[in-house]
C-alpha cells in the first residue's frame, strides 16, 4: 500500500484511543526510505530547572518495502509502544525489554495483532524501480558462418578486441550495451567464446546500435 502522513495520523490517533487511552499527543509522522529499518522512534532530552524534559517526539515509518496495510498497522503499534514507555516515563532492561514485550503480548494476545520485535524481511517486495542492469555484449561470425553472442566484462574489451584482430576465422565482430532480458542468463566472460545462436537471432542483436 502507500503509505502517507495523512494515514499514519489517522492510524495514530485511533490506536492512540483503543490502545492506549489517548494519552499520547500527536507525534511527528515521518516517512523514510529505510531498508534496515520499517519503523523508528526517536526524541530529544532537554534539561530544565524541573530536570530532564523529553521533547520533540518522532515516529518514521520506511516506505521502502510494499508493505499491506497489516504490516504497516504493526509497525506503528511497535513504535508506538515505544513511544508510550518513553512518554510515561516508565523505565524497561533494554529496547525491547520486559515492559515493552509485556505490552506487544497484550496487544498480540487480546486485540489479534502480529507486532513483533524484530522482523525478517528478506523476499519482500521493494517500492523502489531498479534501473536495468546493462551488459556489455560481444557478437561475432566466423568464416564459415556460425555466430556467437557472449556477455563481456568491460575491463577486458581492449584486450579481446586486440585477440580478435588476430584470430582470421572471425571476420565480423559487434560491440554493444544492453539492457535485453535476453542475456540475463549469459555468464560474463573475460576471453575469446561465447554462446552459438542462429542466423537470424545474430542479425536481431546487432540491429542496435553499435558501441
Amino acid at each position: 500500500m502507500k503509505v502517507t502522513t495523512e494515514y499514519l495520523t489517522n492510524e495514530f490517533r485511533k490506536f492512540n484511543c483503543d490502545y492506549f487511552g489517548g494519552g499520547l499527543p500527536t507525534p511527528k509522522l515521518m516517512l523514510s526510505r529505510s531498508k534496515t529499518r520499517l519503523g523508528s522512534f526517536s526524541c530529544k532530552r532537554k534539561m530544565t530547572w524541573r530536570g530532564r524534559k523529553l521533547t520533540d517526539f518522532t515516529i518514521r515509518i520506511s516506505t521502502y518495502y510494499d508493505m499491506s496495510e497489516r504490516q504497516v498497522q504493526n509497525v506503528l503499534l511497535h513504535e508506538m509502544i515505544h513511544y508510550s514507555i518513553a512518554y510515561t516515563g516508565l523505565k524497561d532492561t533494554s529496547a525491547h525489554g520486559i515492559v515493552f514485550r509485556g505490552m506487544m503480548d497484550n496487544l498480540n494476545r487480546k486485540y489479534g495483532w502480529e507486532i513483533t520485535v524484530m522482523q525478517n524481511t528478506k523476499g519482500w517486495e521493494t517500492t523502489v524501480q531498479r534501473k536495468p542492469r546493462q551488459r556489455l555484449v560481444l557478437a561475432m561470425k566466423t568464416r564459415d558462418g556460425r555466430c556467437f553472442l557472449s556477455a563481456v566484462n568491460p575491463k577486458y574489451q581492449e584486450a579481446l578486441s586486440r585477440q580478435i584482430k588476430m584470430v582470421p576465422e572471425i571476420v565480423q565482430h559487434h560491440w554493444m550495451v544492453t539492457s535485453d532480458d535476453f542475456f540475463s542468463d549469459y555468464p560474463v566472460v573475460r576471453s575469446l567464446r561465447g554462446r552459438r545462436v542462429g542466423r537470424d537471432v545474430f542479425e536481431k542483436v546487432i540491429a542496435v546500435p553499435v558501441r
